[in-house]
């Protein structure tokens, strides 16, 4: 396109992998700017407030390409790029990197900054934060992005006291292994305070959630066409059940296991396994729709009453189990393993917990506790 066919642009600078950005409203955040380029790359840095008035920016991308598609996209694009409803112009910048980036301010506020250390981007998902920072007091908003120094959210309380509580409790502290059964290894969050004091979320997605707006939309890239959300994999429903077991204060048996999944139907297979100092364990069904009905029966209930063994549910890839021996760490319920239970000490060693249970209940009733 002609250089004059779109007022957006100047073409007077070679291709950079930092786009100059004017025109921008007053105050404009770094996370505006992430989210105005992330859908065309990896947004590594920005800078915000440049200029005599305060309203143009820097965006810089981890490739030049990137920033290349961004360019290209909106002139030629019948939508106008926008920050807050408002035009804002793009060119290349004539430098290749951004430095002096603004710091993080130290006053205590109202919104945290949250670096999530030792996952990739999206493998904390909004759900999980929430969850996690929600214990300390009613959460108004939630922006996740990615920066230079990692996989990043800001969390808006409503007020600096509920943030410095969640803060001094939370800062490095590592999110519980049961929310990220996936996850080999452990995610630990580093948390500052955030220089704003409330966040501009436009739409409902996998990356930004409004609590305090229901009716807010969601994201037009909401939507695909096999139905999952804004890039967020939809969880597909198996057969198998993932369990990840929470405040384990007594042994969790196959045998209790059993007794409490089978009130839903015919449990074929049940193996248990410790993974990053938590205990876990896989329940097999016949079909999907037994398996969809116990976990919409006992996800967050507890296996005894007081919240202890407290169950998380997840589907599991798996579809059929290979369970070879009947012991204390497998069971095949069909009839299909003839061979002998095996009595010798299993090799991931013994129960690290040695108190006995009181009577289980083998489902979900008013008396048992749900945390």
């Amino acid at each position: 396109m002609a250089s004059g066919g779109n007022p957006q642009f100047r073409y007077t600078q070679p291709p950079s992998k930092v786009i100059h950005v004017r025109n921008l409203p007053w105050e404009c955040t770094d996370e505006e700017l992430t989210e105005l380029g992330s859908l065309f790359g990896k947004v590594v840095n920005t800078k915000c407030n440049v200029g005599a008035n305060r309203n143009q920016a820097f965006i810089e991308f981890a490739d030049q390409n990137q920033a290349i598609a961004m360019i290209s996209y909106y002139a030629s694009s019948a939508e106008p790029a926008q920050v807050r409803g408002k035009n804002v112009y793009l060119q290349y910048s004539n430098r290749q990197e951004i430095v002096n980036s603004k710091n993080t301010g130290d006053a205590a506020g109202n919104v945290l900054l949250v670096t999530m250390e030792g996952v990739l981007p999206d493998a904390v998902s909004i759900d999980v934060l929430h969850l996690v920072f929600s214990a300390f007091g009613y959460v108004h908003k939630i922006a996740t992005f990615e920066k230079a120094s990692g996989y990043q959210a800001l969390i808006q309380f409503s007020d600096a006291e509920t943030a410095s509580s969640a803060k001094a409790a939370l800062d490095g502290r590592c999110i519980p292994s049961y929310l990220l059964p996936e996850l080999d290894g452990s995610c630990t969050l580093r948390i500052n305070y955030s220089a704003h004091s409330v966040l501009n979320v436009k739409f409902q997605s996998h990356r930004s959630r409004d609590y305090t707006n229901p009716y807010l939309p969601l994201a037009p890239s909401a939507i695909d066409g096999s139905g999952a959300q804004d890039g967020k994999k939809e969880e597909p429903e198996s057969n198998v059940l993932l369990a990840s077991v929470e405040n384990m204060q007594y042994i969790v048996t196959i045998d209790a296991l059993h007794e409490v999944f089978s009130a839903f139907g015919f449990v074929q297979k049940i193996a248990i396994f410790e993974k990053n100092s938590g205990f876990h364990a896989l329940i097999q069904y016949p079909d999907i729709q037994t398996a969809v009905k116990a976990r919409e029966a006992l996800e967050g209930h507890s296996i005894y009453e007081g919240g202890y063994c407290k169950l998380h549910l997840a589907f599991s890839r798996h579809t059929d189990l290979n369970v070879r021996i009947n012991n204390e760490r497998g069971r095949d319920y069909t009839g299909g393993n003839s061979a002998p239970a095996n009595h010798e000490p299993s090799i991931l060693g013994p129960q690290p917990i040695g108190s006995t249970a009181p009577p289980y209940s083998s489902a979900p009733s008013a008396a048992a506790d749900v945390v």
